[in-house]
């Protein structure tokens, strides 16, 4: 189903992707900063499975309707742009994003959730699966449908261990950055300033729009 040199150009193509910065990896980063591995970990997962719900709503077309619907895609827009935003403001303002104080750390069940909606109410993966994915697949190979889903699910479970890779790397540095509550105060206004760009980026995007 997956020629050698498709599935390469499509792993390569990915990891770019997954690597480029972006609001789920510098949440993943910063959960790990402030909470540990384990709470960048779910934070990753969450924003993995984000990827998957995104690939899913491809394969079974209800992605076009982001795209052909334009009261739907204002709605979606809106919802994930408000998100971001709001995480950007909590950032800036409670700095508790990246944060060593006890009554500030969130449960696990948390940062899943929130690395997970921050993916899902966020447009941009959808409309870049739609446009990316399908450059891969061939009617001659099998079921599209099917090949969307295996895409997608190498996408996901990249995302999640990069992500999780980064994290784990991030929380190494938490006995650094302890001792330097200035450096803790400029990551938390520069993950903010990060979030509240990339929910006006969404509000600037058109439904024709895969960046």
């Amino acid at each position: 189903m997956f020629p050698t040199e498709t599935l390469v150009a499509y792993l390569a193509a990915v990891l770019l992707v997954v690597a480029s910065p972006g609001p789920d990896n510098i949440l993943a980063i910063s959960r790990g900063l402030s909470q540990g591995r384990l709470a960048g970990a779910l934070s990753s997962l969450g924003a993995g499975l984000g990827i998957m719900c995104h690939s899913v709503a491809a394969a079974l077309g209800l992605a076009l309707l982001l795209q052909t619907s334009p009261l739907a895609f204002w709605v979606v827009k809106a919802v994930g742009a408000g998100y971001l935003i709001w995480l950007g403001y909590k950032a800036i303002s409670a700095r508790d994003l990246v944060s060593f104080l006890p009554a500030q750390r969130q449960s696990l069940g948390r940062v899943f959730a929130t690395g997970l909606l921050s993916n899902v109410l966020n447009p941009k993966p959808g409309l870049f699966v739609v446009a990316f994915i399908p450059q891969f697949t061939s009617p001659a190979r099998g079921s599209v449908p099917a090949q969307m889903l295996v895409y997608g699910a190498i996408f996901a479970v990249l995302t999640a261990i990069i992500f999780a890779l980064l994290a784990c790397f991030a929380a190494q540095l938490s006995a650094w950055l302890q001792r330097r509550p200035k450096a803790v105060a400029g990551l938390n206004i520069g993950a903010g300033l990060t979030f509240i760009v990339a929910g006006l980026s969404i509000l600037a995007l058109g439904r024709r729009s895969a960046a």
